[in-house]
């Protein structure tokens, strides 16, 4: 696992080759990498959220205002959003595959999606800061690279519809990703107003 991280980091247009050629059923994907990495940002966030706190209020009128409740959902969120967002995301990629010449294969949509969550999973860490959580969302931009960059290799997507093949399916996973943070903030934060900010959405 630690091999293939900094590979798709390092050497990504190599990396994706080699990927390709694995065909890995998307369920040892999710168990062997998705999973266990996406523990990252949740574990930072119940850190950040649960033990150190996140400022309320401005200048000296902020305060530090932490709680492990506040940790746990924290957490749930992250960890939810993270897994449910690479298989949304695979399924759109998927789904709208033969639309611009690709070719459909559940397996190879959900390994370029999980690969390309990469830097997202590993810059969670920030999230033990929540002040420096913004910097997980930068990280989802090299994200959006490592997904253009692997959709010619996984998904035979045509050089001349690529770049509209990803803007569309960009396009709808934004969608997707906002309205199951949503859903995700609406159940485990009823009566609290936190903004859209504060969550990792999908690439």
């Amino acid at each position: 696992m630690i091999e293939r991280l900094k590979n798709i980091l390092v050497s990504p247009k190599t990396e994706w080759l080699t990927i390709e050629k694995e065909n890995a059923p998307h369920l040892k994907v999710l168990t062997t990498y998705v999973a266990p990495l996406a523990l990252i940002p949740a574990i930072a966030a119940f850190i950040g959220y649960g033990l150190i706190g996140v400022s309320v209020g401005f200048g000296f009128a902020s305060v530090k205002y932490a709680s492990v409740e506040l940790g746990i959902r924290m957490a749930i969120i992250q960890y939810v959003s993270m897994i449910l967002g690479v298989y949304i995301s695979a399924f759109v990629i998927n789904i709208l595959a033969e639309n611009f010449g690709a070719k459909k294969n559940l397996n190879q949509a959900f390994s370029l999606v999980a690969y390309a969550y990469t830097p997202m999973f590993v810059a969670g860490i920030f999230y033990i800061l929540p002040s420096l959580s913004w910097l997980a969302m930068i990280a989802g931009i090299y994200g959006l690279y490592l997904l253009y960059v692997g959709l010619q290799p996984m998904m035979k997507a045509p050089a001349d519809k690529q770049s509209t093949y990803f803007v569309v399916s960009l396009i709808v996973m934004i969608v997707v990703g906002i309205v199951l943070s949503l859903i995700l903030t609406a159940i485990l934060y009823p009566k609290m107003g936190f903004g859209l900010g504060d969550f990792n959405f999908s690439l």
